[in-house]
């Protein structure tokens, strides 16, 4: 009974087909998962091989300048004139002539329109006439006192010889000192009159509008019919005059920057304009008040060196640098490449380098900021190609297309 219990045949060995089935289906999932996977993989790769170029602004990076100073603070303004004057009439007055139009070089003095002045020449000459009636009296009066001065002395010389008597003396004498005294009350009238003559002559300059210093007409705001009168009267001005040798830039820093910012101290400006163009400038002075509302305090800088590209109310950027000292000790630059270039992958910073019609992905050592430049220390030469403000989605390898 004990052997039959024990005793095995080679058919309690075998495997039942339903369980070779399960286990089979089992090991086939991972690798059919894993086919997938490679799969997606090389269909992502193909199609970005094989996928349109995409279109990518690039610019070239520049050798680095030998002792360039680091930017300490950015800001943004305008280029702003010290003497800009809008000229106005200071009387209301209708516009008979304007001599003056936009971008017209004008000089000191400079007649720039006129105003009917026909009432006041007629006032001018009126009052005129009357200075020459006083001038007039003054000559009679002193052709009569000369006459009694006469007749005084002998009248004094008759009166020493016991001819003529003493009331004849007194009326000589009180003959002279009214006519002396009519002379001075015909004196203070010719001072008037020449007061109110040169009254008169003044209101009629006023019908002439001049230029108040050198410069450019930058705007004509009157025409010939217009009636014009003082801005402060609610009127018009004649034209606008910059000088342009007073160009500045005048930019807004955030209080909480201020400190980094000093009067001498070397900036770089860039017109919005020309992007391309690094301008040389100076701090002159900060405004010693601050905006309450925007948390801003002015600052005005001087242009290096003039230039006709300059013009009023353009938008610039500017860079303030660090002194020379404080950058004799800064790594040496290979290039520089604008900021946009670099794109962050973690702690490391890289850039698409353009090879052929391709990019090439290049990790870069950087160094500082230079305005809208950044210093790359390693990675790159002066030269080569590079994407600026590359899309999200690009890759290593991926085919491009360079915008015009």
């Amino acid at each position: 009974m004990g052997d039959a219990k024990n005793k095995h045949t080679l058919s309690d060995l075998s495997i039942d087909d339903g369980a070779r089935d399960v286990d089979s289906g089992r090991l086939w999932i991972p690798i059919i998962l894993v086919i997938a996977l490679v799969a997606i993989i090389a269909a992502a790769v193909l199609a970005m091989r094989v996928s349109g170029p995409v279109t990518v602004a690039t610019a070239t990076a520049r050798a680095a300048e030998t002792g360039a100073a680091a930017t300490v603070l950015n800001a943004s303004g305008y280029v702003e004139p010290r003497r800009r004057a809008t000229v106005a009439a200071k009387i209301t007055g209708r516009v008979t002539d304007v001599l003056v139009d936009e971008g017209m070089v004008v000089k000191a003095g400079q007649v720039l329109a006129r105003l009917d002045d026909a009432d006041a020449r007629r006032r001018t000459d009126a009052t005129r006439a009357s200075r020459d009636v006083a001038r007039a009296s003054m000559a009679e009066i002193d052709v009569n006192l000369a006459d009694a001065r006469r007749r005084f002395r002998r009248t004094h010389e008759l009166h020493g010889d016991g001819v003529a008597s003493e009331q004849d003396l007194d009326t000589a004498t009180a003959a002279v000192d009214a006519l002396q005294a009519q002379l001075a009350v015909a004196q203070r009238n010719l001072d008037a009159a020449e007061a109110q003559l040169a009254v008169a002559v003044q209101d009629l300059e006023n019908y002439t509008i001049r230029a108040p210093f050198a410069g450019i007409a930058v705007s004509k705001e009157a025409q010939p019919g217009e009636m014009v009168a003082p801005v402060f009267a609610g009127g018009g001005g004649i034209s606008t005059i910059v000088d342009m040798t007073s160009l500045e830039i005048e930019v807004d820093v955030n209080e909480s920057y201020i400190a980094r910012v000093a009067p001498g101290q070397p900036a770089e400006a860039v017109l919005d304009a020309y992007p391309g163009w690094r301008i040389p400038a100076t701090v002159r002075t900060i405004i010693p008040t601050a905006d309450r509302q925007k948390a801003t305090v002015k600052v005005r800088l001087t242009f290096d060196e003039l230039d006709p590209r300059i013009l009023p109310d353009m938008g610039v950027k500017v860079a303030f640098r660090e002194t020379a000292d404080a950058t004799d000790d800064a790594p040496p630059a290979l290039c520089l490449v604008p900021r946009s270039a670099v794109v962050k992958d973690g702690d490391r910073r890289v850039v698409f380098l353009v090879n052929g019609e391709n990019v090439e992905r290049r990790a870069v050592r950087v160094g500082r900021e230079l305005g809208g430049d950044i210093e790359i220390l390693a990675g790159l030469s002066p030269e080569d190609l590079v994407v600026i403000e590359a899309p999200a989605d690009l890759q290593d390898g991926q085919k491009i297309k360079i915008e015009n």
